[in-house]
């Protein structure tokens, strides 16, 4: 999931007004979504690596399977000033590290409401659509399989995309993908992860402690206090997140939420108007050039002069989202699949496929979301609401519903707080994911796989 920007049209558009001799020092500010595309595309890969590595570990001679899931059931305790948090390595990475996760979820989704593809109603309408669709209808079809079953609770499991490893696939397509495909599958996604937000705060809270609950929210409000006196240092918003986690923690309401919550408070805007930053710009140019003691030298000025405009001309969001994306990206994700796909493969999981738990996750993933996301689309633009994208067909946006079939980092995190983390349906959960995931992989492949080439991106 998730730093460079994702609205890579306007950006684009931006840099072509900047003069010549500039551009190259600023495009690295600018951040294209490509480089996103790129990024997000890899720690895919990554992620695919960790869940095959931890079920090879679990299920093989190459690992001991009786007890290498057991690790994350170890306790690790850490006490400070009579203050003592003692959970497993599980419920630290699941509670702990994946807070930072949806931290840069919450940027995520402030930068498209507020500066990407989800500013303006007209650029939004297709994706939240397709977004509104592709979980609506995945959700439904799990009801209906599991309508007064004990798993019934387990609805939001087949409702989330993981963006990772379905712009992987994209990534492996090449140019046989449009790059406005590319762009309405991640802004789609945004919405997907805000709906996933939505539905754990709202119903995936068990036990309510009113009295943290209140001091959360108390400590929510002086980080947006800080926002609106304009205060831009991240170290006046990060210590006073980690106070946000501990109290989220203890109130009931899922930990990793603090994340979301900082997000909104700190900082998107920059502080310096279009024209400020080119004038500050041609300044440094100019100083620079105006006696360079030699190459070296000069060299090395460069980079300090351009190092000092990037802090100045980014926001505290900016800034927070490119030094966390790639410790998420290849490091706490990874590290999630890891820990929460070391299974052993039994019979009896294996069976549960056939379950309602289990058929109510294939089909709501496999066959729900892309015809959420299809028909919700098709109407979309039907009604004129919305127009497909430049250089994408119905048979493009039909093969992107079959890659929101792949759930994997929210459907597991969703399935830990719908059953549990240990149960018999959780593996079944967990397995019937890790197949549905595979299989909308392969479908979409195969199905982006044989549309035309779009002219302007042949090679």
């Amino acid at each position: 999931m998730p730093c460079a920007t994702r609205s890579g049209g306007r950006r684009f558009t931006s840099l072509l007004l900047i003069p010549s001799l500039v551009r190259p020092l600023v495009r690295p500010l600018i951040r294209p979504f490509t480089e996103f595309f790129r990024r997000e595309a890899a720690s895919g890969i990554v992620l695919m690596l960790s869940a095959v590595l931890a079920l090879l570990l679990a299920n093989t001679s190459w690992g001991p399977a009786r007890y290498f899931p057991a690790v994350w059931d170890q306790h690790l305790r850490l006490s400070a000033n009579g203050l003592v948090l003692d959970h497993t390595l599980g419920e630290w990475i699941n509670d702990g590290l994946m807070t930072i996760f949806f931290l840069i979820v919450g940027l995520e989704i402030k930068r498209e409401v507020l500066d990407g593809e989800l500013s303006s109603p007209q650029q939004a309408a297709l994706p939240i659509a397709g977004a509104v669709g592709g979980m609506l209808v995945p959700a439904l079809l799990f009801a209906v399989f599991n309508h007064a079953a004990p798993t019934a609770g387990g609805w939001g499991i087949p409702m989330a995309t993981d963006i990772a490893f379905a712009l992987a696939v994209l990534q492996l397509l090449g140019p046989r993908v449009p790059l406005g495909l590319k762009v309405f599958l991640t802004a789609l996604a945004i919405v997907d992860d805000l709906g996933a937000v939505l539905v754990i705060a709202g119903f995936y809270t068990k036990e309510l402690h009113l009295n943290y609950l209140y001091l959360a929210l108390g400590t929510w409000g002086l980080l947006l206090a800080f926002n609106y006196l304009r205060v831009r240092s991240l170290w006046a918003y990060l210590p006073l997140g980690a106070v946000l986690w501990f109290f989220m923690l203890e109130s009931g309401i899922h930990a990793t939420l603090a994340g979301v919550l900082l997000a909104v408070a700190i900082p998107f805007r920059i502080a310096l108007t279009r024209p400020e930053l080119l004038r500050r710009v041609e300044e440094r140019l100019a100083l620079v050039r105006s006696d360079p003691p030699g190459p070296d030298v000069d060299a090395r000025v460069l980079s300090e002069e351009l190092e000092a405009l990037y802090l100045q001309s980014s926001s505290p969001a900016q800034r927070l989202e490119q030094q966390l994306h790639s410790a998420v990206s290849f490091g706490i994700i990874p590290l999630f699949a890891f820990a929460n796909t070391s299974l052993v493969i039994a019979p009896a999981a294996v069976r549960g496929l056939l379950s309602p738990l289990g058929l109510g996750i294939l089909v709501g993933l496999v066959v729900g979301k892309p015809l959420g996301i299809g028909a919700l689309s098709w109407l979309t633009v039907r009604l004129s609401w919305a127009s497909l994208p430049p250089g994408v067909s119905w048979r493009h946006l039909w093969g992107a519903g079959v890659l929101g079939g792949i759930g994997f980092t929210m459907s597991i995190f969703v399935t830990l707080l719908a059953l549990g983390e240990h149960s018999a349906d959780t593996d079944v959960a967990k397995l019937a994911i890790l197949l549905a995931s595979l299989t909308a992989g392969g479908l979409g492949f195969a199905l982006l796989r044989t549309a035309p080439t779009p002219p302007d991106q042949t090679a």
